[in-house]
């Protein structure tokens, strides 16, 4: 029979509370992440201020704060790893893959067209944030940066005698340009927009063509081309083959490109030359956006002793401190039950971020010095010596759990003298051998398929996907050949037909 009863029963479960929630947070953000989320809460709490701002009174450190020495020093022997704090070690699904990130290259037209790692830390939340401006910053200065794109193209559209209908217009096409110059937007949908012919607005724009410098608004790179080639009065049906032709082109088809246009050798060479003082992307000698330097979280440097030194960066490390005077005195002045939960939630919420902010600091400095035990060879003899890691090595090594790793690795970056490379970087795939020794890393086998296709113009050998692949087998390198075209391919290297005709045309 159904019927209703009063049980006790006792279990055991997790429970992320807002704060570890918070903790976890930190883990994964950036450092000018970490500097807005901290302004943030200094304008939410009144407890909370900068170590470098006027003094309160006494400050409140983190109560676990480490005795040891500033810097970090790799020690190589094997020792056990120290318990971590494991307070941020929460379990989630978000864990990154071990493939390596793969060259960056930006967009260009070619021709034409981590044993122990015992890291020293002192209260790392107190950490200093670069010292004071220099002079004469903080000082109102007058605007001296480079005009962008848009206003140029703005002050021209107003020196142009449009009417304000179709100053109007002509605003609303500059609006749609990309930064290399070229409009993207749909005359049809900024026609329907601003409630004109679609006539009309290609009028506009047909005068905005003449705009300097010449190519800017165009549609595609062919008419950019174009319009350039008009100005130079270069334009003839011949040109104007080989601009529809432009895939040829870049396949360097010059047997399918004469015979598309019906010129011999000469003409072509000739017009090829023509399309090479071009300019693809008329917008980009402008000023834009000033792009952010990357400020690594961590600094690489050997050691005279022998290893290497691992520190962090003090100045993305924000300087916070609970104001324990100040909380004494509204404290005291509290009346209400409402003023004195206030004042209690604003103390315990500034005790545990500056904790948290100084958990964080550690947890990177761990897994950090992790990574440069593991490739310490990379630091030493160069990427070829990069050695296969993934995440779940690092989380074994110092007692953490993946998910951990993967957030403290997340939008971090680490100085080397190498050069900067972000945390994820050396989390890099292992391809076997093929004579059953150690494996070898996804990134060196990248960079050795690399270096011998750039040595192919010094030795007249073009290698196939084939002959790369028997080298490497010979190398001790089990690699197959659609591997070897994948990487070819994230490199942004032609196949070897590509490259023939790129050698024969010179």
């Amino acid at each position: 029979m159904l019927g209703q009863r009063l049980e006790i029963r006792q279990g055991q479960g997790l429970v992320i509370t807002p704060q570890l929630q918070q903790a976890i947070k930190l883990l994964q953000l950036s450092n000018l992440e970490l500097d807005a989320f901290v302004e943030a809460e200094l304008e939410k709490n009144p407890l909370l201020q900068r170590e470098d701002a006027e003094p309160g009174g006494e400050a409140e450190a983190p109560a676990a704060a480490a005795e040891t020495t500033d810097a970090a020093e790799m020690s190589f022997d094997d020792g056990r790893v120290s318990d971590a704090d494991r307070t941020l070690d929460a379990r989630s699904d978000d864990v990154y893959g071990d493939a390596s990130p793969g060259e960056r290259t930006s967009d260009r037209m070619e021709d034409v067209g981590a044993g122990e790692a015992q890291p020293g830390l002192n209260d790392w939340s107190r950490a200093g944030t670069g010292g004071g401006l220099p002079d004469g910053e903080g000082r109102e200065q007058p605007d001296t940066r480079d005009a962008t794109l848009w206003e140029h193209l703005q002050a021209q559209a107003s020196q142009a005698g449009f009417s304000p209908a179709d100053h109007a217009i002509a605003l609303s096409l500059i609006d749609a340009v990309d930064e290399g110059g070229y409009l993207r937007g749909e005359l049809d949908e900024i026609a329907d927009r601003l409630g004109v012919a679609l006539d009309r607005v290609e009028a506009v724009l047909a005068t905005c063509h003449g705009f300097e410098p010449t190519g800017i608004m165009a549609r595609s790179v062919p008419e950019c081309l174009k319009l350039q080639l008009i100005e130079r009065n270069r334009f003839d049906p011949a040109i104007q083959c080989l601009l529809d032709n432009l895939d040829l082109l870049a396949k360097r088809d010059l047997t399918a490109l004469k015979k598309a246009c019906g010129v011999d050798g000469e003409d072509m060479a000739e017009m090829i030359a023509e399309l090479k003082a071009l300019t693809p992307r008329p917008g980009a000698g402008f000023g834009g956006e000033p792009a952010q330097t990357v400020i690594p979280d961590v600094h690489v440097r050997p050691d005279p002793a022998g290893g290497w030194k691992v520190e962090l960066n003090a100045d993305t490390l924000p300087r916070l401190i609970m104001d324990k005077r100040y909380h004494g005195v509204v404290a005291a002045g509290a009346r209400s039950d409402v003023e004195k939960t206030f004042v209690a939630d604003c103390a315990a919420q500034a005790s545990w971020l500056v904790k948290s902010l100084d958990q964080r600091a550690k947890t990177i400095l761990k897994v950090s010095s992790e990574i440069v035990r593991q490739q310490d060879a990379f630091l030493a003899f160069g990427v070829e010596f990069l050695r296969p890691l993934n995440l779940k090595t690092v989380a074994d090594a110092i007692g953490m759990h993946e998910s951990t790793v993967s957030r403290v690795t997340s939008n971090k970056y680490v100085s080397t003298p190498r050069g900067v490379f972000e945390l994820k970087f050396f989390f890099t795939a292992a391809i076997q051998s093929s004579d059953g020794g150690a494996t070898h890393s996804a990134e060196a086998v990248r960079h050795r398929i690399k270096s011998m296709i750039d040595s192919e113009a010094r030795d007249g050998d073009v290698l196939s996907d084939d002959r790369i692949v028997e080298i490497l087998n010979e190398t001790g390198i089990d690699i197959a050949r659609r591997t070897v075209a994948k990487y070819r391919e994230a490199l942004r290297i032609p196949s070897s037909v590509q490259r023939k005709r790129l050698l024969r045309t010179g």
